[in-house]
Formats: structure tokens, C-alpha cells, sequence
């Protein structure tokens, strides 16, 4: 188990090399020059050779990611060309809002998901497998934007259960938080449900057909608990690798989520600063995202000994 975890580990450190430099050159490719974008209506020269100067943006390529990468190694990464404050205090900042953001729409995502794809692979070609069908095809068919548009329509504009737009911190209220987060989880976990629940049946379809699960209906046992409590288990190994690279995946798509609903998350800050040219925000921000998603590849290789004891991870005993 440890020289697995060294290995996928040592594996990283490459993966990661190449996202920070395909990152660096697409930003350094988009058109404009921060100098100018930032120096005011008046384009003071004095202030654009400072700024150039300041962030090393006059620099050859090869040395102003060296200069990055350096930094980004001591746990330095930049200071926000924009606001002037620490890239890392930008992230710690914006980051647990995207990241509760993404982990509420994963539960929401498996409460949805995982007894409608068990029910539909129970009841195979009748109607509630055609109704989860279409319901999953649904999911996976409308934008995001869209149907955040027309939940803010229904439930904030219409009925006015919820608040349309905004982030209220848990510290100053929980109750305020889940109102104004419900919207936007829903909408952001509605594409991983519809995925949670084709995977679900599909992965049940064809453990139930196994011989240990005509074993057990042999020996007498409740269609209940040979569905539930013997061909669920193992279906859902597949259903964890796919729910753990799609939370990584939630964390850098709540973008548009975040940009309908106006919450200011981690998205929301990429998208500023994409848009107003600031380099380290947005290097920073990537960075941190692909190391997430490592981690969490890591963590779902893990929860395959957890789900069924008889995988060996990496081949060993």
C-alpha cells in the first residue's frame, strides 16, 4: 500500500509540471497586456513601466515562469496584480465557498442518483426505468445557466421560497447559507445525478446477473436484500470513481453556477480575473484546482478497499 501511494504520488509531480506550463503559455497567448489594463484611463507611462517591472512581465518567457514556479514552491503565489492581495489569501478566501458548493451538490447528486438507478436496474424495462431514463437524459441535456435560470424564476422570483442571488457564510448563519446554497447545488449536482444514476444502473444490471446473486435468491434469501444489501455494494465501486472525479470536476465547473446565482466563490474570482488580465490569480488558482483533483483521484483509489475488501490496490496484498 505505501509504495502504491509513493508511486501515484511520484506520478503527480509531472502531471502537475505540465499543467503549470500549459497554463502559463495560455496566458501569456490571450491577447492584451495587464501593464495597460491596469494603469488607469490615463495610461501614466511611469505607472505602466512599474507594473511591468513589479511582476516581471518584461522578463523572457522561460524566466518569468522560473520566477513563478520558484515562488510557487515556498508557498508563495503572488500577490494579485488587480487587488494587490496575497494569491493565497484569495484562494483560502474563495475556495470553501466553491468547496461547499461542490460537496453539496455531490450529496445531492448521490441522494438523487443512487435509488433511482438500484430501482431502475430492479425493475428493468418497465416504467420507472423509462422514467429515470428520461429523467437522467434530462439532467444531462439542459444548461446549467439555463435551468438556474428558470429555478431563480420559480422558486425566488415567483414563489419567493428562496433568495435568488447572494452567499451567506455558515458562521453568520447556517439557515441563511442552506437557503441561498440549495438553488445552486441542485442546479450544479443535476448533471452528476443524471451520470450517478446511468452508472448506478448499469453497474446493477450486471451484478445482478451474476452467480453469487442467483446463489443467494437460491438460498431463499428477500429480493430487498439480495438487491440492496449483495448487488449494491459491489455496483457501487464504479459509482465511486465516478462521484470522485466528478467532485473535482464540480470544483472548476461551478463557474457558470456561480456567475448565475452571483455567489462569490472560487469561480466566480477566476473568471475576474481571466477577464482583468491578472496572471497570478489566475496560475495560482489553476494550480491549486489540478492538485485537488489529484488528490482526489488519490482518495477514490483508496475507497476501493473500503467499498470491497478483495481489491488490491496497485496489485499488492
Amino acid at each position: 500500500m505505501a509504495r502504491y501511494l509513493l508511486r501515484r504520488i511520484l506520478l503527480a509531480i509531472p502531471t502537475l509540471f505540465l499543467v503549470t506550463v500549459i497554463i502559463f503559455v495560455i496566458q501569456r497567448v490571450v491577447p492584451g497586456n495587464p501593464a495597460l489594463a491596469l494603469s488607469g484611463e490615463e495610461r501614466n507611462p511611469q505607472v505602466i513601466a512599474y507594473i511591468t517591472r513589479e511582476y516581471h512581465l518584461d522578463a523572457p518567457l522561460p524566466l518569468q515562469y522560473i520566477y513563478w514556479i520558484r515562488d510557487a514552491l515556498k508557498g508563495n503565489l503572488g500577490v494579485s496584480i488587480q487587488s494587490q492581495i496575497p494569491v493565497a489569501h484569495l484562494i483560502a478566501e474563495k475556495l470553501p465557498i466553491t468547496f461547499e458548493l461542490a460537496v453539496l451538490s455531490a450529496l445531492i447528486s448521490l441522494v438523487l442518483g443512487v435509488p433511482a438507478g438500484a430501482l431502475a436496474a430492479s425493475h428493468p424495462h418497465r416504467a420507472w426505468d423509462y422514467l429515470s431514463s428520461t429523467l437522467s437524459l434530462a439532467g444531462l441535456s439542459i444548461p446549467s445557466f439555463w435551468l438556474g435560470i428558470l429555478l431563480i424564476l420559480l422558486f425566488a422570483v415567483k414563489l419567493n421560497w428562496l433568495p435568488a442571488t447572494g452567499y451567506v457564510s455558515p458562521e453568520h448563519s447556517l439557515l441563511g447559507n442552506l437557503r441561498h446554497m440549495i438553488l445552486p447545488a441542485f442546479v450544479l449536482g443535476s448533471g452528476l445525478a443524471a451520470v450517478i444514476m446511468r452508472q448506478t444502473r448499469g453497474a446493477m444490471l450486471e451484478v445482478l446477473s451474476a452467480e453469487y446473486i442467483r446463489t443467494a435468491r437460491a438460498k431463499g434469501l428477500s429480493e430487498r436484500i439480495v438487491t440492496y444489501k449483495h448487488a449494491l455494494r459491489n455496483a457501487l465501486i464504479p459509482v465511486i470513481t465516478v462521484s470522485g472525479l466528478q467532485l473535482g470536476a464540480l470544483l472548476s465547473g461551478a463557474v457558470v453556477t456561480e456567475q448565475v446565482f452571483g455567489i462569490p466563490g472560487f469561480g466566480y474570482m477566476i473568471v475576474s480575473a481571466v477577464f482583468s488580465r491578472d496572471y497570478p490569480v489566475v496560475q495560482g488558482a489553476v494550480l491549486v484546482i489540478a492538485t485537488l483533483y489529484i488528490a482526489v483521484n488519490l482518495l477514490v483509489d483508496l475507497a476501493y478497499a473500503a467499498a470491497n475488501p478483495k481489491i488490491r490496490l496497485g496489485g499488492e496484498a
